[in-house]
């Protein structure tokens, strides 16, 4: 099984290959959206197999944290000591 990932418009734009791939090549596309990982697709089968498959659902797992984003907003702001002044 191999796991693609491709920007949500062009996802749009070829539905139906990626429809194909995904029910015939068991291929899994993880969709993108201003470079950010928002969906997957998968067949059916593929899906069941997960939930049914602990080595599956370890993939799936790993896939997920790899191209899970990690925000860091802002900065820690470090409050000076208090000297008694």
């Amino acid at each position: 099984m191999e796991t693609k990932t491709i920007a949500s418009t062009e996802a749009q734009n070829n539905f139906g290959r990626i429809l194909n791939d995904v029910i015939l090549n068991h291929t899994r596309y993880v969709i993108k959206r201003r470079s950010a990982p928002q969906a997957i697709i998968l067949s059916l089968s593929d899906f069941e197999q997960i939930l049914t498959n602990q080595a599956e659902q370890s993939k799936m797992t790993h896939i997920v944290r790899e191209l899970t984003p990690v925000y860091s907003l802002g900065e820690t702001i470090v409050q000076p000591e208090d000297n008694g002044s």
